[in-house]
Order: C-alpha cells, then sequence, then structure tokens
C-alpha cells in the first residue's frame, strides 16, 4: 500500500470517527432538550388543573404551596445546605425563579386573557439572547433571532383571541415576570453549579428561598380556605412533585447542559400544551388559525435547537 493510500484510508477513519461522535453528540443533545421540554409541557397543565382542583382565588396561596413543600422535601432528601457564595447565588436564583416570578405571574395571569399573557412569555428566547450578549458574551445568530420572532407569532396565533383586553398593569406584571425567569435562565449558565451538589439538591435550595419569600405574603394576602378537599390535596400534590420539583430539576439539567438561548426556546412549549389541555379536559376546540399557530411554534422550538448542531459542526 502507498503511502498516500495509506494517508487517505487514516482521514478516512478520522472523518468517520468524527462524524460518530458528531452524531452520537447530537442525539444526547436532543434526549437532554427532550428531558428538559418536559418542564415547561409540565408547566401547560397548570391552569387545567388550577382551574379543575384547587381552591378558587387563592393563586399566591397555590403559588406558596408549589414552592416551599417541594423545596422542604428535595432539601430533607439530600440534607445539603449551600457554601460559600451559594447562599446569596441560590437566594437570588430563588427570588427570580419563584418568590418574584410567581406572584408576577398569576397577578398577570388574573389580569390578562390567557392568550396574552401567553404571547408576552414567548419573547424569553428573545430577552435570554439579549441578556446573554452582556452576561455569557454571546451574541445571538441570525437564525436565533428568526426564530424567536417565529416563536412570538405561533404562540399569538395559538392563543390570541380577537377580543383580547389589555390591561396596562397586566401586561407590565407578565413581561416582568418573562424577564426575570429570562435573567434566571442566563445567570444559571453564569454560575453553573457547585462542584459534587446534585441538581435535587440545587434544585430545593432555590424552592425553599421563594417559598418562604411567597408564604407570608399567600397568608396575609389571601389566608387558607375553610377546609381542603381530596381534590385540592392532589392538585397541590401534583403541581407541588411533578409541576414544580421534578419539573425544574429537568429544566435546570436543561439550563446546565445546553446553550441558554436553545433551551429558552423549549419553553415554548407551555401554550402549545396549555392549548391541547383545554382541548382534552375543557372541551375546547382548534380553529385553522391556531394549528398554523401551532406549526411555528414546533418549528421555532426545532430551529432553537439546530443553531446548537450548527455551533457544533463550525
Amino acid at each position: 500500500m502507498s503511502v498516500s493510500s495509506s494517508t487517505a484510508t487514516a482521514a478516512a477513519a478520522a472523518r468517520s470517527i468524527t462524524m460518530k461522535r458528531s452524531a452520537k453528540g447530537t442525539a444526547g443533545a436532543a434526549g437532554i432538550a427532550a428531558l428538559a421540554a418536559i418542564g415547561p409541557a409540565t408547566w401547560g397543565t397548570t391552569y387545567v388543573t388550577t382551574t379543575e382542583l384547587l381552591p378558587p382565588d387563592r393563586p399566591l396561596l397555590a403559588a406558596a404551596l408549589r414552592a416551599l413543600p417541594a423545596g422542604l422535601i428535595l432539601l430533607a432528601l439530600t440534607r445539603r445546605l449551600p457554601r460559600g457564595d451559594w447562599w446569596w447565588k441560590a437566594a437570588v436564583l430563588g427570588v427570580l425563579n419563584f418568590g418574584a416570578f410567581f406572584p408576577l405571574l398569576f397577578f398577570g395571569a388574573y389580569r390578562l386573557p390567557g392568550g396574552v399573557a401567553s404571547t408576552i412569555s414567548a419573547v424569553m428566547p428573545l430577552l435570554v439572547a439579549g441578556f446573554g450578549i452582556g452576561v455569557l458574551k454571546v451574541r445571538p445568530t441570525r437564525r436565533t433571532l428568526i426564530a424567536g420572532l417565529v416563536g412570538v407569532a405561533g404562540v399569538a396565533l395559538l392563543v390570541l383571541r380577537g377580543s383580547a383586553a389589555v390591561d396596562l398593569a397586566g401586561i407590565a406584571a407578565m413581561l416582568t415576570a418573562t424577564t426575570l425567569m429570562a435573567l434566571a435562565v442566563v445567570l444559571s449558565k453564569r454560575w453553573g453549579r457547585p462542584e459534587g451538589v446534585s441538581l435535587l439538591t440545587l434544585t430545593g435550595w432555590q424552592l425553599t428561598v421563594g417559598g418562604l419569600v411567597l408564604a407570608p405574603i399567600a397568608l396575609t394576602a389571601e389566608g387558607l380556605p375553610d377546609h381542603f378537599t381530596g381534590a385540592n390535596i392532589a392538585g397541590y400534590a401534583y403541581l407541588g412533585i411533578i409541576g414544580t420539583a421534578i419539573a425544574y430539576a429537568l429544566w435546570f439539567r436543561g439550563i446546565e447542559r445546553l446553550p441558554a438561548s436553545s433551551v429558552s426556546f423549549l419553553g415554548l412549549t407551555n401554550p402549545v400544551v396549555a392549548t391541547l389541555a383545554g382541548l382534552l379536559f375543557l372541551g375546547q376546540t382548534l380553529t385553522v388559525w391556531q394549528l398554523a399557530g401551532l406549526v411555528l411554534v414546533v418549528a421555532s422550538v426545532l430551529l432553537g435547537q439546530q443553531r446548537r448542531a450548527a455551533a457544533r459542526r463550525a
């Protein structure tokens, strides 16, 4: 065999190994994204759960009971407290993700139609891209910006109604909540996770901080109902365990292992699942425009994830 033939064979083998590793990496990233998407997909069932199972007119109590019991359970299971600068980092993330985000979210949801609220929250990928410039020193690509705009348009078609009312206070609250969550995504990516600390532990720290902020506000503003029914307990358990502890652990895992912009697009699965839940459990119908919006949202999510694979190949 000639030297040139040997060189060509070696080069072909190297390319084959590189392609296999790239394919394996892409498949692994897809799996991580799928698991992370469980979080916002689960949050899409919150409206149905709240209206069908929880006591009426107590959104802050629902937020507190979502965060604090789940956080305390995770702390009891992991038995580890923050150390060093993670005392204040966990506090900041806990307030951003839960203590401030939940009240603003519920305030906006009560003051705005669901379509308007969901459309405002759909700008999170664009906000993450903006924060990423200053915090992560990562400039968004044209594909990211286009995917973000497509996502907003898709969510608007999916959930917005022609008779949607405009409430400035509600819009401000929802936009602030979305901004805080976007900032939390970027800061989580910047700070990472303490060495030797599990995701459940980190999630427990944040949930506990957020719950401790929410509990006194909820008890002062709303108080407790006269009694809790079996349906109420089931609803709180579902939101606390599935919709919060597990969902946020998977969401934080996605933030840790995926680019911040990519994981932010997964949040668009929230209004999709909320719409499908309305079809299944509330007897709602789906129009042609909503179907078009659904297609655009899915395209936006996929376009946002493809950016990572393209970056690896570059």
